[in-house]
């Protein structure tokens, strides 16, 4: 099966295994383990911050992260479809006790001018808007990324607001190979970031929260409240170190990949070419007799696993663990099918 599901399903290396093997370990509650300590303090530096702490999970890192911001029955602001607010299980109001109010879903093309117009002062009886979460690059959006000088325009709307910029940086490292901008210009437009090991970097599990030495801290406390403190977590932490070091740069490799499947399907009128600009591909089924996951479903049966994100939406995902043959074979299955349906 060639396996585009997600950037999620790689497995690690041979080297990132070993790695792994050779990991020093101690008990990370204690703050004992070495090489957690030395992931935790590298990632910190490379966006320019004081600390980071590690996760289990991205929305873990996210809702975490949240919660050192916005107080409960204050305000998030989001876009409609941003992954804190779209596939956290509503983690942010069940477990944070945080509204959230959101944009019309533009994906990574951001109205800086109409976001400031919603955010809401302290002041009874409104609810205050605490905090800004952005996504970077955008899932939905077609792993578009948002522009260096919106998310400057956005952190000085924030600043004159007095609250907080929240970054989901999952997949932050494509938009850094993509616009070339440092992660440590990122990282400074933010209070914090998380940050993601196991979508297309390869690591087998974990994302970071970055920011100051007082928010980890407090962060710390909310990460064993919500069940995520872990012990001789330096094996998993080597493998984060190790795709740091090792597979940040080939992610340029996954954004030709997915290009060149993109241009394959663009002629069917499926595909927004200006939006691919990292390694997802979305495939736009409203004028077509498939659905997304009939479309799914086919191409499964011949070799090809995709996701159906919404009813007449699929992505396609490039990464670490599909090669040239494995696109050029998607490209053929799902060429076929889509030419007999639109």
């Amino acid at each position: 099966m060639a396996d585009f599901r997600s950037d999620t399903v790689t497995r690690p290396t041979l080297l990132m295994r070993q790695a792994m093997a050779a990991a020093e370990v101690g008990d990370d509650v204690f703050g004992d383990d070495p090489t957690v300590n030395s992931l935790e303090s590298y990632v910190a530096g490379l966006f320019g911050h004081e600390a980071a702490l590690f996760a289990p999970s991205g929305s873990m890192a996210n809702q975490i992260a949240l919660q050192l911001h916005v107080q409960p029955g204050s305000e998030l602001l989001a876009g409609g479809d941003a992954h804190v607010v779209t596939y956290e299980l509503g983690a942010a109001a069940a477990i944070g006790g945080i509204t959230t109010r959101t944009w019309p879903s533009v994906g990574a093309d951001l109205d800086v001018e109409q976001i400031g117009a919603m955010i809401r002062p302290l002041g009874y009886p409104s609810v205050p808007t605490r905090a800004i979460a952005v996504e970077q690059t955008h899932n939905l959006g077609g792993g578009t990324v948002v522009p260096l000088p919106v998310l400057e325009s956005l952190r000085s709307v924030a600043d004159k607001s007095g609250i907080a910029l929240h970054c989901d940086g999952a997949r932050i490292w494509h938009a850094h190979v993509a616009d070339g901008v440092p992660l440590a210009t990122y990282g400074a437009l933010f209070d914090t970031l998380s940050v993601c090991l196991s979508k297309g970097l390869g690591a087998p599990v974990g994302s970071l929260i970055v920011g100051s030495h007082s928010r980890i801290a407090q962060a710390r406390v909310l990460r064993k409240r919500m069940g995520g403190g872990m012990r001789q977590v330096g094996i998993l932490a080597a493998a984060g170190q190790y795709a740091l070091e090792n597979h940040i740069e080939r992610l340029a490799d996954d954004h030709a990949r997915a290009r060149r499947l993109a241009e394959a399907l663009a002629p069917l009128g499926v595909v927004d070419l200006a939006k691919v600009r990292t390694n997802l591909v979305m495939i736009d089924l409203s004028k077509s007799s498939l659905d997304a996951p009939a479309l799914t479903d086919l191409a499964a049966k011949q070799g090809v696993l995709i996701s159906p994100m919404l009813p007449d939406l699929a992505r396609v995902i490039t990464h670490l663990d599909v090669d040239d043959e494995g696109v050029d074979r998607a490209i053929v299955v799902l060429r076929d099918l889509l030419t007999d349906a639109v």
